[in-house]
């Protein structure tokens, strides 16, 4: 047995970037190219649960910003091209270091939230505060 497979299935992690459901990896996560599904088709799992929010919006942003922004920086001192060709190279890149990473990610916080059980704070209720 691998250490990404457990009892011949992938863990949730590996469910969650393959955009699978994070309990059984049958049924699949989402039903557009974001929108995540009400439940599981094949196991029934609610996915109420699951509100990666920004989150990997963010860290698509972050990453590939950083990396056009090398490209495009390392490219302009070494090879000064005009603007329109700066134009041409780096909004294709740019759509596809967002868009293609954006749905793995959403997929992989999702099957994160599920795996620890997390879950929105709530404020008041009974124990653990001070008296």
């Amino acid at each position: 047995m691998s250490d990404i497979e457990t009892a011949g299935r992938p863990l949730p992690i590996v469910r969650g970037l393959r955009g699978r459901c994070p309990r059984c990896g049958e049924g699949g996560l989402f039903e557009g190219f974001l929108t995540v599904r009400p439940r599981c088709a094949s196991c029934g799992l609610d996915f109420g649960f699951a509100d990666s929010g920004d989150g990997p919006m963010v860290f698509v942003i972050l990453l590939g910003g950083g990396i056009v922004v090398f490209a495009a920086l390392m490219t302009e001192i070494l090879f000064q091209p005009p603007y329109w060709l700066h134009a041409l190279l780096w909004l294709p890149l740019v759509l596809l270091v967002t868009l293609a990473p954006l749905r793995m990610l959403k997929g992989l916080l999702i099957a994160l939230q599920y795996h620890h059980k997390a879950a929105e704070g709530r404020l008041g209720g009974s124990g653990g505060g001070a008296a």
